[in-house]
């Protein structure tokens, strides 16, 4: 039988190998909830939920006091209808990350079942993907030397936290090109400027020569406005991430026309609101990317499975596992550089 015995929530602590520092914020350590969805017959599908509080609201502690609250929707139904499952978890709108761990556990443990890997159950468009590699903030020394080490480990596609302080951003851009000509960059600015000083960050790196696939989240989240006004004096695409977490919100982003990308992160619509996006995304013939929390490698399987899967995105900024110290790899997928395949 294909219908859910029993869930349990297992919760896990990783700490990042170097902090992470994002603008206004830095992170030493993750802590992620695994989830395990049994069958009746014993068969097992893993999720796992990275909690933000600065992007979802989300606290480990409230996460793992649904765990009751799980059981009580999806016990007893059959992963086979994995539909009607993500229909009742659509409920968790508070607990975006559970959401996706468990939708994602239902179809991995429906994988498992029928020995069908997940990414073909979402329509198996690829087998590789090529991820990206991200310079945090720091000194314009060390975000070059990151720079150098990560073109030496054969990466095409680096990502740049900026957002703190914008003339040494620029400089920081400056100093990053000149020992990483030839890869793509996507600049993040996690919220961190105002409209003014996005614009006038790009206009500035534009004037330089230098060239940028994505201008990630310059503005804070609710600034909708802001937003349209940097991308429509932006030389370069401009992407929402944190201002898009569900569907309803990047209706309204396209409807205000206020971005080229999406930046479609599990972790903050789960994988129903990530496959309704999609299609809305491509309806309207913007670009999409795909990103992560502070997932393990056991997290950002499922984002590697959904990009093979539906096989739309432009760049995949998947990298947090191999910036924490994970004692073992639990992904459904081949790391060889900055490929994943299966």
């Amino acid at each position: 039988m294909a219908k859910i015995k029993k869930v349990e929530f297992k919760l896990n602590t990783f700490e990042y190998i170097k902090p992470f520092h994002i603008a206004n914020n830095i992170t030493y350590q993750t802590e992620n909830i695994e989830v395990i969805v049994e069958l009746e017959n014993g068969i097992q599908g893993f999720g796992e939920a990275s909690p933000s509080f600065r992007v979802n609201g989300e606290r480990v502690e409230a996460l793992m006091a649904l765990k009751k609250v799980v059981q009580e929707m999806i016990v007893g139904m059959d992963v086979r209808e994995y539909r009607k499952i993500f229909e009742r978890t659509d409920s968790l709108r508070s607990a975006s990350s559970m959401k996706a761990a468990v939708q994602y556990a239902v179809l991995d443990a429906f994988s498992e079942e029928i020995g069908v890997p997940v990414y073909q159950l979402l329509g198996g468009a690829k087998r590789e993907v090529e991820t990206d590699y991200t310079i945090s903030i720091g000194s314009i020394e060390e975000r070059v030397e990151e720079a150098k080490r990560i073109v030496d480990w054969g990466y095409r596609v680096i990502k740049i936290k900026v957002g703190e302080n914008l003339e040494e951003d620029i400089q920081a851009m400056i100093a990053i090109h000149e020992v990483s000509k030839g890869c793509k960059y996507i600049v993040d600015a996690n919220t961190g400027y105002t409209p003014k000083e996005a614009v006038k960050f790009v206009k500035e790196i534009y004037r330089l020569g230098i060239d940028i696939s994505i201008f990630e989240q310059p503005v804070p989240m609710t600034d909708i406005e802001g937003l349209k006004y940097v991308r429509w004096n932006s030389p370069f695409p401009v992407a929402a991430d944190e201002s898009a977490r569900t569907k309803y919100d990047v209706m309204r982003l396209l409807k205000e026309e206020a971005v080229d990308y999406i930046n479609i992160k599990l972790m903050k619509s789960g994988i129903s609101d990530a496959l309704a996006i999609v299609e809305i995304v491509k309806t309207a013939n913007l670009g999409l990317m795909i990103g992560c929390m502070g997932e393990s490698s056991l997290g950002v399987n499922q984002s590697v499975h959904f990009a093979l899967g539906t096989g739309v995105f432009d760049f995949h900024d998947l990298d947090t596992p191999l910036m924490l110290k994970e004692p073992k790899f639990r992904g459904k997928y081949k790391v060889e550089g900055p490929v994943y395949k299966v």
